[in-house]
């Protein structure tokens, strides 16, 4: 196992323990010392090897499937956190609101926060496109094939504006925030 995968899947690990409101001790008290602290730190650092068999063990304790125990070993391929996602506004508005509706209700508070109605695009942010990822029960990557179905995304429109330092997007954090700004 390599040291990268052995460290996203002890940070897995200890995920799922801290969201049980368990510490290391409480894993060993729960478990009436069937897992041992300093084994189940080890295995949370990355430092010792953890068995499928006993991995599905830990998965049984915590009360969770295997597979949420493991990392996702994938990159994702859609969007990369340094990237702008350029909505079409004209194609989401010709969308029924019965699929489309959170986007554009979440379209349209971004809109109203930065008094931008130009009507036409509308720039969101990575972490904005993994909010609505939960919205829709979808991962970043489902949401944006989804989109680009609708149209509401051109095909490689994820990607379309990189962001360099210097840029402006703290700036859209602002509520106030207003484009000023003259065409580039």
């Amino acid at each position: 196992m390599s040291t990268d995968y052995s460290r996203a899947l002890g940070a897995r690990l200890r995920a799922i323990r801290n969201q049980q409101g368990l510490s290391l001790q409480g894993v060993e008290d729960k478990s009436h010392g069937r897992w041992k602290a300093v084994v189940v730190g080890s295995y949370e650092r990355g430092d010792r090897a953890v068995t499928v068999q006993r991995l599905s063990e830990l998965a049984v304790f915590y009360g969770v499937p295997v597979s949420e125990l493991l990392p996702d070993p994938r990159p994702s391929s859609a969007v990369t956190t340094n990237t702008k996602i350029v909505l079409n506004l004209e194609s989401l508005g010709s969308l029924p609101a019965d699929e489309a509706g959170p986007l554009a209700r979440y379209a349209s508070t971004i809109q109203a926060q930065r008094h931008d109605y130009n009507g036409k695009v509308l720039s969101i942010r990575t972490e904005d496109l993994k909010s609505l990822a939960i919205i829709y029960d979808m991962s970043p990557d489902e949401l944006t094939s989804r989109l680009i179905e609708w149209g509401v995304l051109s095909p490689g429109m994820e990607a379309i504006a990189d962001l360099g330092p210097g840029d402006d997007e703290d700036d859209e954090l602002d509520p106030h925030w207003e484009r000023r700004r003259s065409p580039r």
